[in-house]
């Protein structure tokens, strides 16, 4: 009897494991990340506008380092002059936090003006320490 047991059991595992769901995360959509970049200019204050493309925006929610990697390396790619450690914290809070606060804002703007920060100020100041954001 209990050979039958044992084995009944033994078989419902089985069963179950083979009809179980198969575990996956989310992808990650491919890019590009950044559709384009300007520079604009705020009374006397210099602005990138990062325009994110909308597999950007899916891929800023699943939040990978290679996905974050891949979009700073295009921002810099259209713009150079943006490699600095200060613009690149702010682009990384627009990565992790914009489609949460603001999804479908039409810009992630970066200044190379604004104050380097801890990751708290950073977040405490929507991405934008060291001054109010920009009204575009």
């Amino acid at each position: 009897m209990r050979i039958l047991l044992a084995a009944a059991a033994a078989a419902a595992v089985s069963v179950a494991l083979v009809l179980a769901p198969v575990a996956s995360a989310d992808p990650v959509p491919a890019p590009p990340y950044v559709d384009h970049v300007e520079w604009a200019k705020w009374a006397d204050l210099s602005s990138l506008r990062v325009y994110p493309t909308e597999s950007g925006r899916q891929a800023s929610l699943v939040a990978t380092t290679s996905a974050f990697d891949e979009a700073w390396a295009e921002v810099l790619a259209l713009s150079p002059d943006a490699n600095s450690p200060g613009m690149k914290h702010q682009f990384q809070c627009h990565w992790e936090f914009a489609e949460l606060a603001q999804p479908g804002k039409v810009s992630w703007n970066l200044e190379p003006w604004r104050n380097e920060v801890s990751d708290q100020a950073m977040a405490d100041a929507h991405c934008n320490p060291g001054g109010t954001e920009e009204p575009f």
